[in-house]
């Protein structure tokens, strides 16, 4: 099956006349996942006219099977776990605990570097559209899901181009709703849809949501 996204920018593209029609008040903010949500998310933001922000969320992953996700973590303190896979491993909590130490570490970096000392998010009695480029597990998009939701967010849409079945259940589950593009029964990775699929790195992130914030103030 050929890719169903040139790139990341055209995978939001895609996304955003779907999130259109479903009217969404326009207090609603589009939240990037870094790195490679911001991208899809920028062109979502861009379409409908609307501000662009991030939620920084971190795999908590298995260690030397690093894309083998035990849980997550996200900003504001949310931890999502998997029960069954921790249990797989004797010293499954010891290295559950260990990742999880590390990965706030980078938590607070990115923080720092996308969000400027901005502080907290703001997102209480509001809709949020959060936006990822695509869901494997899932475990991501669900710790970031739950983050929002302790924030008192008003209605959590999860938006991903591309998603495994198992993960968009999941998700559907945990948000309020979900906009998935395309659940492909022989889903083996993301990357996979995508013609390109380069690593979104730290410059591209801070400069996408810099020229979000010119065009909201007017600026570009």
């Amino acid at each position: 099956m050929p890719p169903r996204f040139s790139d990341r920018a055209d995978a939001g593209r895609q996304l955003a006349p779907v999130l259109d029609a479903m009217e969404l008040p326009r207090s609603t903010v589009v939240l990037g996942l870094p790195r490679g949500g911001v991208p899809v998310a920028a062109e979502i933001a861009r379409s409908l006219h609307l501000p662009l922000d991030v939620l920084c969320v971190r795999k908590i992953g298995v260690p030397y099977q690093p894309e083998l996700a035990m849980g997550a973590v996200a900003s504001g303190g949310a931890v999502v776990r998997n029960e069954e896979l921790i249990a797989q491993f004797p010293d499954g909590e010891s290295a559950f605990q260990g990742v999880l130490a590390r990965e706030r570490v980078e938590l607070e970096r990115r923080e720092r570097l996308y969000r400027r000392g901005a502080g907290p998010l703001q997102v209480a009695g509001q809709a949020v559209i959060l936006v990822d480029d695509g869901l494997a597990t899932g475990a991501t998009m669900e710790a970031a899901v739950h983050a929002l939701l302790a924030l008192r967010a008003a209605r959590v849409i999860a938006a991903v181009p591309v998603g495994a079945p198992e993960a968009c259940e999941r998700i559907a589950a945990a948000a309020h709703d979900l906009v998935c593009l395309v659940r492909p029964l022989n889903f083996s990775s993301v990357g996979q849809w995508y013609e390109t699929f380069d690593q979104t790195e730290d410059a591209e992130v801070s400069e996408l949501l810099a020229e979000a914030a010119r065009r909201c103030t007017g600026g570009g």
